[in-house]
Formats: C-alpha cells, structure tokens, sequence
C-alpha cells in the first residue's frame, strides 16, 4: 500500500493493524485513517506534533472501537519495568529527584526531523520525549509544573527551524524534582533515581539492545543483569493482546497526549522564559 492507496487497507481483512511510522506531521491523519478502515493502530512517538491533534486521535479510536498504542518501546522491556517497580515498592524510600538525560548527534541537516513542519519541534519532539515519559512513569504521577531553557549553536544549518537542547525541569505532586536534557548535539542516554537510602540507573536507557542498571548504595555500586527480549516483538505482542482482550494498551493515547501536554508546556516556557503550571 502507498499513501494514496492506504485506506485500501479496510477491504483486506487479513491486516488487523498498522504501524505508523511516518514524519510526526503525518501521525494524526494516518492514525485517524487506520482507525476509519477498521483497524488497531500502533504509532510512532511523538503520538502527534499537538495535543488538540492527539484529542482528535483519540476520538477516532474510541469511535471505531479499536485499539490505539504509542510505540513507547521502553516500557515493555524489563529494565525499564524495574525500574518503574523499584521506585514503586520504594526499595531505596521514597524518590527524592529524577534526572533524565535524552540526546544525539543528529548530523545530516537535511533530513526531516529538522523541520518545524514535519517534525513539530527539535530534540524535544524526537529525544527529549523519552526523559518526559521516564519522568511521568518513574514517579508514577503528572507533573504539575515545568520550567525549561534553550540553546542552538549559532550558524548551525542543523538549526536552522528547530532546537538543539533543551534543559528543562518538572514538580510532580509528592515534591519530587526531574531534571532533564534533551540535545540533538551531544550523547546522552541516562535515567537515574535518587531516593532516600541509594539511587538506581540504567545507562545506557533507551537503546534497542545493551542496557545496563546500576544500583548505588552509599559507596557500594551494584551491577544488575536482566534478560533482554527485543522491545518491538514485545511492544507487539501487547498491542495484539490488548486488541484480542478489547483491553486499552499500557502506552496507549492517553499516555502519548499526556506526554504532548508536557512538552508543549515546556516550549511555552522556553518562550516566556516563565515557569508553566499544569492544571
């Protein structure tokens, strides 16, 4: 199927669900057209380049009676889940201060995801997501105020229409601080938990294979080693599940929207140069 033959897919009975991967420009209306053909959907993060688009999204879900899921990947493999456990069960106390650290070189300005049109935003949009969900799941709550800074190289072509890095910081309900990056201009990839009595970390976090977790206490540091399953197949077969069982998906659009809510209260902030509260 191609773009002008794509909503050919509701007469094939044998496709129970499309993968959106596509420019983030194109999430909404490929998502919202799956749905009108009949089937479930999985689309690419960010769910949508806006929250009103992600509303409409999920309008078109719950009308078509399918399911929608946002390819969280992180959050079907079990680092990430042990982590989320740790800071539930509090094995260290209660979570004191969260740092997520998102980034990549990004190299050829030409591609897509430099463009505000297509990609919504910079780093933000296409890294920096992965340090709002790590955020929002690790404490397990929705932020309720941002703060956030901006930086690109000046006379970068990168640069031209979007962000290299931004620096942003999150209060959640129970006083717990997030201190986050997002970059397209250096490597970053670190989720770390500080609690009352140690902190724990996976770095690197959100690569596809090779991830590691520390445990700190005191002096004393702790390697842990899990079995490493592959994120998609996994992802995969819980959009399968959820849409067998009739069940909403544990990364589904609920989950992407809130995340947009977020950024988009970050790069408010990085405008006004003013903290953001969210009601």
């Amino acid at each position: 199927y191609s773009y002008d033959t794509f909503d050919r897919i509701a007469e094939n009975p044998e496709i129970d669900a499309v993968y959106i991967v596509l420019p983030n420009n194109l999430h909404a209306e490929y998502t919202i057209r799956g749905h009108r053909a009949g089937k479930h959907v999985l689309v690419e993060k960010p769910m949508a380049n806006t929250v009103a688009d992600c509303d409409t999204m999920i309008a078109a879900v719950k009308q078509a009676n399918r399911q929608l899921a946002v390819a969280y990947r992180l959050r079907y493999e079990p680092y990430t889940q042990a982590m989320i456990k740790m800071a539930r069960d509090q094995e260290f106390g209660k979570t004191k201060v969260i740092v997520c650290d998102s980034g990549f070189n990004i190299g050829n300005p030409g591609q897509w995801r430099l463009t505000k049109a297509m990609g919504g935003g910079g780093s933000m949009m296409d890294i920096g997501i992965y340090s709002v969900n790590a955020a929002r799941y690790l404490s397990g709550e929705e932020p309720t105020e941002v703060f956030g800074m901006e930086y690109s190289t000046p006379g970068d072509p990168r640069f031209k229409e979007v962000e290299e890095t931004i620096t942003f910081q999150m209060r959640f309900p129970s006083g717990v601080l997030a201190n986050c990056v997002s970059s397209y201009g250096t490597s970053l990839n670190r989720f770390r938990v500080h609690a009352e009595k140690g902190s724990f970390e996976m770095e690197p976090a959100y690569n596809r294979r090779d991830l590691q977790m520390r445990v700190f206490r005191g002096s004393t540091v702790e390697h842990r080693h899990l079995r490493e399953p592959d994120h998609f197949a996994a992802m995969m077969d819980h959009l399968a599940e959820s849409a067998g069982n009739n069940t909403a998906p544990l990364t589904d659009g609920v989950d992407g929207r809130n995340d947009m809510r977020v950024i988009e209260a970050i790069y408010e902030s990085v405008k006004t140069k003013r903290p953001v509260t969210l009601a």
